[in-house]
């Protein structure tokens, strides 16, 4: 997938080296975990933004972008490109390694 996403697309600015940009939805018990794993990468890494978006509410992106169980992970490169996806649960060690081919 060549895709790229922008603040416009989100609700929120990108960050400056690379974004995690997680799907959630209410009741969803790994995404409240992911949550606090990509919470946790994102202070660490200078630059690194984390975006939750609420599948249930925007359902026109996740239809684009093929999301189809919560939660879903995308690792955006600093231009907005899609470089890495991933769905459950993610080990922290997972996320670093996938930054790794969003940052130069």
């Amino acid at each position: 997938m060549d895709e790229r996403l922008g603040a416009a697309d989100l609700g929120a600015e990108l960050g400056e080296r690379a974004t995690l940009v997680q799907f959630s939805s209410a009741f969803c018990a790994p995404c409240r975990a992911t949550r606090r794993i990509l919470g946790e990468v994102a202070a660490m890494v200078d630059g690194v933004a984390h975006i939750e978006i609420d599948a249930e509410s925007n359902l026109d992106l996740v239809r684009r972008l093929g999301v189809v169980r919560t939660p879903t992970v995308f690792v955006l490169d600093a231009s907005g490109r899609v470089v890495r996806t991933a769905t459950g649960q993610p080990r922290k060690a997972d996320v670093i390694a996938a930054l790794g081919e969003a940052i130069p």
